[in-house]
This record gives structure tokens, C-alpha cells and sequence, in this order.
């Protein structure tokens, strides 16, 4: 039988070269066709299928195979999870298995035990097979058994606490509804979760890739459970229903730690509560991640990498501030700088970083807490939000006396951040000497690799977008949404920033001083290089990252 390497070099996408360096033995050689894969020289796609036809066996992509739901519905979702197994096909007497190793003996006898089905084994990529598992064992169906079961039950308030006063009791249907709702919308890839009371019914919605979605009503009788449920986990009064409240929470998901933000607001029909999926795998982006154009990363780069001066970052809420902001504090922080933040509320913990978080009921507020930690020696400063002219005139003197300071401001663009520190009462010279640089960023809909199609827009069209398009340049070729599997029908999948680098020249500086309004800094700035919000998107857009629809949804 031709090992793994023979049938990679015999296909050509492995360079007979490889062969020197890949050892005898099979763990060896799965080890170095791994080391391959990290390196870019193969991919998944080309070692699944090699194993596939060292084994004998046929090759799937699962997102082009049309799976069979009824196949899926014999296996439990844990049973597929803990082997990477999915069956995608099924007769009278056999059941078709997707699987990474179709050596796993374990997993076929327990499948075979579960159906009592003759089993024939097919191969799939191991992300192809997981995200599958994820699609097709979804807790929609599961969440509707549940709602049903707890409107038979009628269940309350009382087994809610039950349940939350006694945590061993995981299988109590109020528990086990909640858990179900946060570990979909992890899954789902959502950044809240809404649940909203109505006269009749609990409503949840789903905030994915910034668009709200419905996903599930639940009966009315389970309204305050729920709620309670939430409100024990969070750490937050149960008994208090009258004003707004905020708590954290944690949980476990595919063997990670997510913590979870809760607020919530007292409504006509009840309270409703908010979830923002705080995913520290995100705040751990590397800076090449933000997806900047090039000469927008060059002027970012040499102003984070100055010892002192000040950087904001702006936009309206939900634009990914603090992701750029935590990002760089990646790219800047070191054992030799001291780092500390000043938020609220503490989004994500960063090792190695001081986080402050601001208690104003203790009396720290953004203004005291800054004023502290600059008696701390730090060498690097990052406030969670310039709200007053308190914090602003501090944040500006701490730049000033050597000091690197982070920060973000609510403002439509770059320029605009200017003249918002000058209405702040900020004196005009100082706000010209102390500012840096200025982000302004939007949050634009990622087109799904796997659907998107190009296509030649008309001339007129281009140029009603207002991005500088000639008639007679040639017309470039754009990419649309389409919907497929992978992005639950919509043709986007995941977010793209679309980013407006304003670097604080002498000539801004200048009209600063001058108290020029934000038009003019922005004709300045545009003169000196920087690329508006609408253009740098409208790059991106022929880049295919992103839609024209997006750019023009998302920016003014």
C-alpha cells in the first residue's frame, strides 16, 4: 500500500523534495505532513483526500453533498462531537459515515451499536466535517422539545430558582433552555444575545455579523425563570426589577472560557436582558487580522510605535473600537513596558496587562482612576472611552509628559475627532501637540468565500457611488452575495473593518490651533494621503472582500 507522501507527490501537490525530510515510521509521517500543512505547502482538502484513496475509500465535500437528514437524526449530536463521525446517507439496511480517520474502530462499532446499520465509511476534511456537525446539529430543535416540554409543565419562576439554587441539577428544563441559548449563539457566531418579553411570548434574537435575527419564541410562562436564571449566573439581584442592572458571567465551550457581559432593562412586559459574547480569542488578534490597507498600516504603525502621544479610535457603537484597540496593545506590550487600561466595563482580560475597571458608585471614575495610575509609573495608557472634558484634559496631559495613550471617542470620522476635543474645552494647541494619530472605523458584512460571484457593474453605477471612478478607467470586476450552506443562506460570513488613518501632520496641527472646523481638516488631510472611509472600502470591494451594498450600508 502507497504510504501518505507517495500519493501527495504521485498527485503533485507535494514537492518530491518533501520526501527527504518526511521520517518512515506513520506517526512520524502524519506528524511531518502536519508541519507541511502549517506551512502553507499542502492543505487539509489534499491530505483528506490522499488518506481517502490510501484507504480505498471515496472522498466527500460535505458542503456540496446533499446530506441526508434522516441519516443525521440516528446518531446522537455528543456521539458525532467526540468522534468527528456525521452519517450523510442511508438505505434499508446501511448507513453512509463521514469521518477524518476512517481507522477509528471505536467510533464505527459505537455508531453501528447505535443504529444497528451495516456502516460504509467515507472521508471528509476535518473543518468541512466540524463545521457540518455544527450546521446540522444545531439546538434549534432541541430548544423547541424544550419550549414545548416547559409550556406542558408550566414551569415558573419556582423551578427556575430551583434549578439555580441547586447547580447539580443541570437537567432542570429552565437550565438546560439557557445553557442551550448561549452555546448556540457561540456557535452561530453571535455577538449578543437579545431576550425580549412580549405580551404573549419570550422572544430570542441573535445578533450575527451585526444584523439582528429572530430565533426562537418561548411561552410566556417561563419568562421569569429564565430571567432569574440569568440574573443568579450574573451575579445580579433577582430582586430587584425596577432599574437597569449589570453582571458577568462564564462559560465553558469547546474546551474554551467565554465570558459573557449582562445587562438588563426593565421593559412594559418585563425585563429584558442582553448578552455580549465576550470571546477572548478575538482580543488576540494579530494586526495584520484588522485588515488595513497597506499605507494605512505603515501611518498606523509609526504612531503606535512613537514612546508617547495619544491615538483614538473612532466610530459609533459595535464598529470594533476595542478590538483594535486590544490588538494593538498586542503588538505594543512587552515585559519591559508597563501597560495599564482604564474600562468599563473590563471587556476582555489580557495576561500580562493591569486592567482597571471603573466603579463609580466607589467613586472611581475614568478622571480618578487616570489620575491614580499616573503615579504608577506606566509607559503605555489605554482609556476605554474619552465621555468628558475631565478625562480628556488628562488623557491629553498624559501624552503630553511622555506617556503612550490609547483611547476611543464617538465621532462620525477621523477629522471630526479633532474639533470634539477642542468642544470639549481643550485648549486647541494642546489637543494639535498631544494628538497622534486618529482611526475612524466601520464594520462592513465579509462576502462568504465559498458563494460570492463576480460581476461587471455598469459605468453609472460606479460613479453614483462617489469614489473618485473616471468613465474612462476601465470597469473592475466586483463580487455580489449569493447564499450557500456555509453562511446560512445571507452570502456573508464574519466582518471586515473598513478603516480612515488620519495622521496629526504640522499643517493639521496648525489648523487646530486655528479652531477650523472638521471639512477643512478633512480637504488637508485627504491632500496629505489619507483614504476616506468610502474609499477605502470601495478597495476592499474590488479586493472581493466585501460587497458595494456593505460600503454603501455602512458608510455615509
Amino acid at each position: 500500500m502507497a504510504s501518505l507522501t507517495e500519493i501527495l507527490i504521485l498527485r503533485g501537490v507535494m514537492p518530491i523534495e518533501s520526501l527527504d525530510t518526511v521520517p518512515g515510521g506513520w506517526g512520524e509521517e502524519e506528524n511531518s505532513v502536519r508541519a507541511l500543512i502549517e506551512q502553507g505547502v499542502l492543505t487539509e482538502a489534499q491530505v483528506a483526500s490522499a488518506r481517502a484513496a490510501q484507504a480505498g475509500l471515496p472522498f466527500v465535500e460535505l458542503l456540496e453533498y446533499p446530506v441526508d437528514r434522516t441519516a443525521v437524526s440516528l446518531v446522537a449530536s455528543t456521539l458525532c462531537r467526540r468522534h468527528e463521525v456525521l452519517p450523510i446517507a442511508m438505505s434499508e439496511d446501511s448507513l453512509t459515515l463521514a469521518m477524518v480517520d476512517p481507522g477509528n474502530v471505536f467510533a464505527i462499532d459505537d455508531v453501528r451499536a447505535a443504529t444497528r446499520l451495516q456502516i460504509h465509511l467515507v472521508v471528509a476534511e476535518r473543518s468541512d466535517l466540524i463545521s457540518a456537525i455544527d450546521r446540522f446539529h444545531r439546538a434549534d430543535g432541541e430548544l423547541s422539545d424544550l419550549t414545548s416540554e416547559l409550556e406542558e409543565e408550566n414551569a415558573g419562576t419556582d423551578i427556575a430558582l430551583a434549578g439555580s439554587q441547586e447547580p447539580q441539577l443541570d437537567d432542570a428544563p429552565i437550565v438546560r433552555f439557557v445553557n442551550l441559548l448561549i452555546s448556540q449563539a457561540i456557535q452561530d457566531r453571535a455577538s449578543d444575545i437579545h431576550i425580549e418579553p412580549a405580551e404573549r411570548q419570550l422572544n430570542v434574537r441573535y445578533r450575527i455579523d451585526g444584523v439582528l435575527h429572530e430565533m426562537q419564541q418561548a411561552p410566556k410562562t417561563i419568562q421569569n425563570g429564565v430571567i432569574s436564571r440569568l440574573k443568579i449566573m450574573s451575579d445580579i439581584d433577582i430582586a430587584e426589577r425596577r432599574k437597569p442592572q449589570d453582571g458577568r458571567m462564564s462559560v465553558s465551550h469547546g474546551g474554551r472560557k467565554i465570558d459573557l457581559r449582562v445587562a438588563t432593562l426593565p421593559t412594559v412586559w418585563g425585563e429584558k436582558v442582553v448578552m455580549r459574547i465576550l470571546d477572548n480569542a478575538e482580543s488576540s488578534m494579530s494586526l495584520n487580522d484588522l485588515a488595513m490597507l497597506d499605507e494605512n498600516m505603515t501611518a498606523y504603525k509609526s504612531s503606535f510605535t512613537k514612546p508617547y502621544g495619544m491615538i483614538l479610535v473612532t466610530g459609533p457603537t459595535g464598529s470594533g473600537k476595542s478590538t483594535t484597540l486590544y490588538t494593538t496593545l498586542h503588538a505594543v506590550a512587552k515585559p519591559e513596558i508597563n501597560v495599564i487600561t482604564v474600562e468599563d466595563p473590563v471587556e476582555y482580560r489580557m495576561p500580562g496587562i493591569n486592567q482597571v475597571q471603573v466603579n463609580p458608585k466607589a467613586g472611581l471614575t475614568f478622571a480618578s482612576a487616570l489620575r491614580s495610575i499616573l503615579r504608577s509609573d506606566p509607559d503605555v495608557v489605554l482609556i476605554g472611552e474619552i465621555r468628558d472634558q475631565e478625562t480628556a484634559q488628562i488623557a491629553i496631559e498624559a501624552a503630553l509628559t511622555g506617556h503612550l495613550v490609547l483611547s476611543t471617542l464617538h465621532t462620525n470620522d477621523a477629522p471630526s475627532a479633532v474639533t470634539r476635543l477642542t468642544e470639549m474645552d481643550i485648549e486647541p494647541f494642546l489637543v494639535g501637540s498631544a494628538l497622534d494619530c486618529v482611526v475612524a472605523q466601520r464594520l462592513a458584512r465579509r462576502l462568504c468565500d465559498r458563494c460570492k460571484a463576480a460581476y461587471q457593474p455598469s459605468a453609472n453605477d460606479l460613479a453614483n457611488l462617489r469614489v473618485g471612478f473616471e468613465p474612462s478607467q476601465p470597469i473592475p470586476t466586483l463580487f455580489q452575495p449569493v447564499g450557500c450552506q456555509t453562511c446560512s443562506g445571507t452570502g456573508y460570513r464574519g466582518r471586515i473593518a473598513v478603516h480612515e488613518v488620519m495622521t496629526v501632520t504640522e499643517e493639521i496641527e496648525r489648523l487646530a490651533v486655528e479652531r477650523a472646523s472638521a471639512a477643512e481638516i478633512a480637504r488637508t488631510a485627504r491632500t496629505q494621503g489619507m483614504i476616506p472611509l468610502r474609499l477605502d472600502g470601495w478597495m476592499k470591494a474590488q479586493m472581493g472582500l466585501t460587497s458595494v451594498e456593505e460600503i454603501l450600508r455602512v458608510v455615509a
